[in-house]
């Protein structure tokens, strides 16, 4: 019996590692240079926020640039009301949009819905165009594979451990063991080469727009955000302060109140 739960999960580790490994093939013939001039050299701070952390991160530096400018309104509790309803560019009209003709809506949802605006799209191509964002399909591919290997690594040892549960102590239960721990062996170690060598295409950025992302990460060209403890930017910055968002997300957002809008889900709301 022990020998089919092997075999069970040699070949799941066989067919998970196989494909990812494929995946990776894939990514890594995925064109990373645009034609010349076609590359920018420098980014805006919603091609940053693409960049740094896709569409969410596009959604939140719009609603906190409309929030400083008493726009639209951040409430703690998570919810974003219009105040007002033109957009200064195609960003700011898609959240408007997302946001929903009643003109209040909570912050998740109009994540959800902007992340598939037209606005949002056109940026995605642009940079992947110019060879700065990593294309769809391959970061999907990527991490697909990535889960799977999970997946078939949690198969190995639930199928190992009724195994060994199912062979009698006397019928040398370690060696069964053993025999397990060469497919858990090759399915993790496929895994931590594909943590170090695979990640910049299952991110959002290619190699030349991490590269991009690392002359802002300071601030804007020619500007340091003013930075407070624990990494978070001075509130009244507030070219720094959206450059950090952009960058590094909410986690640099010193306002507990804005931070908690940002991290609403819609859970919170659903209760």
């Amino acid at each position: 019996m022990w020998v089919i739960l092997l075999l069970v999960a040699w070949a799941a580790a066989f067919l998970t590692c196989g494909r990812l490994c494929l995946a990776a093939a894939a990514a890594g013939q995925a064109p990373e240079r645009a034609p010349d001039g076609a590359r920018p050299q420098t980014l805006t701070l919603y091609e940053a926020a693409f960049l740094a952390g896709g569409p969410h991160r596009v959604t939140d530096l719009a609603l906190v640039t409309m929030g400083r400018q008493r726009r639209l309104l951040l409430a703690h509790t998570g919810w974003a009301t219009v105040v007002d309803p033109v957009g200064r560019d195609e960003l700011e009209r898609s959240v408007i949009t997302a946001i929903g003709p009643e003109g209040q809506s909570p912050v998740p949802a109009v994540r959800t819905a902007h992340a598939a605006a037209d606005a949002v799209r056109a940026l995605a191509d642009r940079l992947t165009a110019a060879g700065l964002a990593v294309p769809a399909p391959a970061r999907t591919h990527m991490s697909a594979a990535v889960r799977q290997v999970r997946a078939a690594c949690l198969l190995i040892v639930v199928t190992g451990a009724t195994a060994v549960l199912l062979t009698p102590p006397e019928a040398h239960q370690g060696q069964v063991a053993a025999w397990f721990s060469l497919p858990l062996l090759l399915t993790g170690a496929c895994l931590a080469i594909a943590r170090i060598e695979i990640h910049p295409y299952t991110s959002w950025a290619s190699p030349a727009g991490q590269e991009l992302l690392g002359r802002i990460s300071t601030g804007l060209p020619g500007r340091r955000p003013r930075a407070l403890r624990g990494g978070a930017v001075d509130p009244g910055d507030d070219a720094g302060l959206l450059t950090a968002l952009a960058i590094r997300g909410r986690r640099a957002l010193a306002d507990p109140e804005l931070r908690s809008a940002l991290s609403a889900t819609l859970r919170d709301h659903r209760c």
